[in-house]
């Protein structure tokens, strides 16, 4: 049997109905009965999907007993569960979630006799490639250079999972970008396609690599069925795009505004400084912090070479993705 933890997030939803619709049987964690309600947006796409072949349990990484409970009597694992926060004030909770939430996992894993574990990491755990270079897998994240909580913590749970592989699991790793898909409208990715669909008339010069998380899922079922595959880890990017040219290809899609407008810098630092200083005073969660900033100024470039090379993967054309996702989005927000 085959367990999928953050069942009801991006990746686990799309990953769950994709094992069910091969024929798999699949025990998926979930965290409380809201959540379950992302899955159904998800499930909905699925025709194939088989969700009775699901038994859905309700577990916590930092419940050692009722992950006892969900690695009983499992084979393969694929651990999709992961805290996504930017707000620096997070990052004792992102440590505890993602490093010692996966640390627990990989102990119970070996405890059952779990065979596998198959990691859904991401790219922020790698570091910044030379001038004019991509970024690959053998790019060395460097704990010096400035960067989120969320990256750290990322890399920690990296860090467990080869520990895993050292005591006798076998395991494999997929580092994704930024992943675009359908259903989860208020995740991060989730965000970029709505502000597309509104229209965004503002920009900044930065951009990033971009992967479809049917791509995501399709990799992570096939590294993980793959012996040649264990004990590596894959970049997962299907395209890098400057962020100018990816709300234009949301505009054309929705019909909105394209973006017009470059934001300096100065600009946005302001602004992270100003909701920094809102979240102190109201107690709201800080969506913008200065690390971020950073982010969406530079342009990242991923090489995916690797896992096209060594398996012979292919990823789906951009226009197809988009297309999808946007109609997906008109279907289930009426737009």
């Amino acid at each position: 049997m085959i367990l999928v933890t953050g069942a009801t997030g991006l990746v686990g939803s799309h990953l769950v109905c994709s094992l069910t619709a091969q024929d798999h049987k699949v025990r998926a964690i979930y965290r409380d009965e809201a959540s379950l309600e992302k899955f159904k947006m998800v499930a909905a796409r699925y025709s194939k999907a088989q969700l009775d072949k699901v038994e859905w349990l309700e577990a916590d990484l930092l419940d050692l007993i009722s992950l006892e409970a969900a690695c009983q009597g499992i084979t393969t694992i694929y651990h999709a569960a992961a805290f996504i926060s930017f707000d620096p004030r997070d990052q004792r909770k992102l440590r505890k979630i993602n490093i010692e939430g996966t640390a627990n996992l990989v102990n119970v894993a070996l405890s059952k006799g779990v065979t596998k574990i198959c990691h859904i990491s991401s790219v922020a755990t790698l570091g910044k490639a030379l001038a004019g270079q991509a970024i690959t897998e053998e790019t060395e994240w460097n704990p010096q250079q400035p960067g989120s909580g969320y990256a750290i913590s990322k890399y920690g749970a990296e860090m467990e999972i080869w520990r895993g592989g050292q005591e006798g699991l076998k395991v494999c790793m997929l580092l994704p970008s930024v992943i675009l898909g359908e259903g989860h409208w208020n995740s991060a990715s989730g965000n970029l396609i709505k502000k597309g669909a509104n229209g965004m008339p503002f920009y900044t010069p930065g951009g990033s690599g971009f992967v479809d998380v049917q791509d995501v899922v399709q990799a992570a079922i096939l590294i993980a069925n793959s012996a040649a595959c264990e004990g590596e880890k894959f970049l997962l990017s299907a395209y890098n795009k400057d962020y100018k040219s990816f709300f234009t290809n949301l505009a054309i899609a929705f019909g909105s505004s394209k973006p017009r407008y470059e934001v300096p810098q100065w600009c946005m630092r302001i602004a992270a400084s100003t909701d920094w200083l809102a979240s102190r005073i109201l107690g709201t969660s800080q969506r913008l912090s200065q690390a971020l900033v950073d982010s969406i100024y530079k342009q990242s470039n991923y090489s995916s070479d690797k896992i096209k090379e060594k398996l012979d993967f292919e990823f789906t054309p951009w226009e197809q993705t988009i297309e999808r996702i946007c109609d997906a989005f008109k279907a289930q927000n009426h737009f």
